[in-house]
């Protein structure tokens, strides 16, 4: 079946105790809808699979009732496509002021149009911190950390749970593995 690569991100599985999901359980969850390929990466909910055009369309909103249905968690899952991917990486601006990959992010939005919400925070200051806002994705850069980031619970506060993020070390990993260089 020849299809397109693309990338399931999930929102706060295997946090703490909460929402524990075994890689291995959902690379079959992510077989048995119907997709091809299938690679995770790390324990934080990356998935990349193959599929078909049209089966792309909607698997996000088919893997989240997949994981209720057959594994009791609820989460939000973001698909993006491997070339979309490709320009998220290709288009970061902020490389040139991130010097650890571990503290720049990558916020994927779930519904693009929602970097309305986030467009204001641009012109705010937080301090050594700096925000870039893509088509879909915005990028973080939290110098001391995200968990010390008052861009980062900015943005979270304005995006709920309509965005996920990654690190970009992370980020980069992904990209391997939608080219199966890993």
């Amino acid at each position: 079946m020849a299809g397109s690569r693309h990338v399931a991100l999930l929102r706060g599985i295997n946090v703490g105790k909460a929402k524990r999901v075994a890689m291995a359980d959902l690379r079959v969850l992510v077989e048995g809808l119907g997709f091809t390929d299938v690679r995770t990466l790390l324990n934080s909910g990356n998935v990349v699979f193959t599929a078909p055009a049209r089966a792309a369309q909607g698997s996000a909103a088919r893997i989240e009732k997949a994981l209720v249905a057959q594994l009791g968690v609820e989460a939000r899952v973001t698909v993006i496509s491997a070339a979309e991917l490709d320009r998220i990486v290709a288009a970061n601006p902020l490389l040139d002021v991130a010097k650890d990959p571990s503290r720049l992010m990558v916020a994927v939005l779930q519904d693009a149009r929602d970097r309305a919400k986030i467009v204001p925070l641009q012109k705010q200051a937080f301090g050594a911190d700096r925000l870039a806002v893509g088509p879909r994705e915005a990028y973080l850069w939290c110098k001391e950390g995200i968990l010390a980031s008052k861009l980062a619970e900015a943005v979270g506060k304005a995006l709920g749970t309509g965005v996920t993020s990654r690190n970009w070390a992370t980020v980069l990993k992904i990209q391997a593995l939608t080219r199966d260089e890993t």
